[in-house]
């Protein structure tokens, strides 16, 4: 299918994803997702020798977002629980930490987890583990759900704007919880004393991570909920799927209501982690940012199509065969550059704001001038002053950024740059990709957060980019 000359048909966006494994003995293995021992570590660094033009075909990786959920709501289930396309990330062995700090017992190999919640024994996990990821407060729903209580600590992340728990909180009270916030943690137990009940809440704006404790938590309380104005992103979708495979009963994933029918138990079952949007998103802006010609598998186009229509509004040219996606900005024969656009951040089906400090890098490279309006987060333009850094052309004023590009292709020069979130730190290296000569980039551990063995995938499409890992002393 050519979408360089039309757009995407809607039977095309709305087919599900599914994928054939074959089931087969294997060797279990600690090996992955284990804690390492502690070091005194020095903070690895990139350094990226800009210029190169990628080509190839690079794999996606399973989706972390999904993962963070679906590991969280096993938490809901009985007996065993099996995931396949689990991306092995600081993010994920995270909450593979934070699920053992409750009792629970986990086997990882080769990208497939299996969970057993049977033995858990604590209502309250590692508040350091909680403390490192936002996806580790999703854990309250489920505690609450299946025990009747929970004690968990603030969440953290990255630090690209307010992200309040008040939402989760006047949800779960909603679902007949007793809810404190007090020194650092949530406190939260069944005012009944046994166990959550149905209720109906409307959240004040479609939060992704309060939709989907609130659902998480509406799977085990006694009767129906009904939430509305809820989150309609693809991973809410993949976590109904998850939950809905494990005995619960929910209906309208993807739309902006949730009916859900409690049930007083839930089962272990199997599942596949569907592919990673914005890691798909993040190497279709690479090829086009080094005006090159890739392709990536597997990839869900209707996840990815808001950006497909930007890229085919610039000038790039975009076929999808299956679930592989081929995206070329490779110039013509009369040296026409990209044009650029203006991008405003929205929930899902608009523009994701985690694919927003990408775009802005190319943008830097297009011609006339772009406006990027984020409305998702408030202080999710810290990358700019990195991207300044390297030559970008960009003024920024409270939430929106204006983009002078280049007629001629991309101004960026190399430099000393610092990713201080993971969006805004992968943006960096996409600017080396381009910029020309030797660009480091140090507090690439957020990078590591969020995208699977990065450095090599760029590798594998040409990409000349190094990981330095200095030596670490035990402590």
């Amino acid at each position: 299918m050519d979408l360089s000359s039309s757009t995407l048909c809607p039977q095309n966006l709305t087919k599900p994803y599914f994928i054939s494994f074959h089931k087969q003995p294997h060797i279990r293995s600690h090996l992955q997702f284990q804690t390492p021992p502690k070091t005194l570590t020095l903070d690895p660094k990139f350094t990226i020798t800009g210029g190169c033009k990628l080509s190839g075909h690079v794999p996606i990786s399973g989706s972390k977002n999904s993962a963070l959920s679906i590991l969280a709501a096993t938490l809901c289930c009985s007996g065993t629980s099996k995931l396949h396309g689990v991306p092995n990330l600081s993010d994920t062995r995270t909450m593979a930490s934070i699920l053992r700090s409750l009792g629970a017992e986990i086997e990882a190999c080769n990208g497939e987890m299996w969970v057993n919640a049977d033995g858990v024994g604590s209502v309250e996990p590692c508040p350091e583990d909680i403390g490192k990821i936002r996806g580790g407060f999703f854990v309250i729903g489920p505690l609450l759900a299946r025990f009747g209580e929970a004690v968990v600590a603030l969440p953290g992340g990255c630090d690209i704007g307010t992200r309040p728990v008040d939402l989760y909180i006047r949800g779960l009270r909603a679902l007949g919880a007793i809810v404190e916030l007090g020194d650092g943690k949530v406190r939260a137990q069944a005012a009944n004393g046994r166990g959550l009940v149905g209720g109906r809440f409307k959240l004040d704006h479609p939060s992704v991570g309060a939709t989907e404790t609130l659902m998480m938590a509406a799977c085990m309380a006694d009767g129906v909920t009904v939430l509305s104005n809820v989150a309609k992103e693809p991973e809410v979708i993949d976590l109904a799927r998850f939950l809905t495979g494990s005995g619960a009963c929910v209906e309208g994933a993807g739309s902006d209501t949730l009916y859900i029918k409690g049930k007083n138990q839930l089962h272990g079952s199997e599942c596949v982690v569907p592919p990673d949007r914005i890691e798909a998103g993040t190497f279709m802006l690479a090829a086009a940012i080094t005006r090159s010609s890739i392709s990536m598998s597997p990839v869900i186009p209707s996840h990815v199509a808001c950006l497909i229509d930007k890229l085919l509004a610039a000038g790039c040219k975009i076929t999808c065969a299956h679930d592989t996606l081929e995206v070329s900005a490779v110039p013509d024969d009369v040296g026409h550059n990209l044009q650029g656009f203006d991008v405003r951040t929205c929930p899902f089906p608009g523009f994701p704001t985690d694919l927003q400090p990408q775009t802005m890098v190319l943008l830097t490279t297009c011609d006339g001038s772009s406006i990027v309006e984020e409305t998702v987060f408030e202080n999710r333009m810290g990358h700019v002053r990195e991207l300044q850094k390297l030559g970008a052309r960009i003024r920024v004023c409270g939430s929106t950024a204006v983009i002078c590009g280049k007629e001629k292709g991309s101004a960026l020069l190399s430099s000393h740059v610092v990713a201080k979130d993971l969006r805004g730190g992968v943006s960096l290296v996409l600017a080396g990709l381009a910029a020309e000569g030797v660009t480091e980039i140090s507090g690439i551990a957020h990078i590591d957060r969020g995208y699977e063995n990065l450095d090599a995938k760029l590798r594998l499409l040409g990409a000349d980019i190094k990981r330095l890992i200095p030596l670490a002393s035990p402590l």
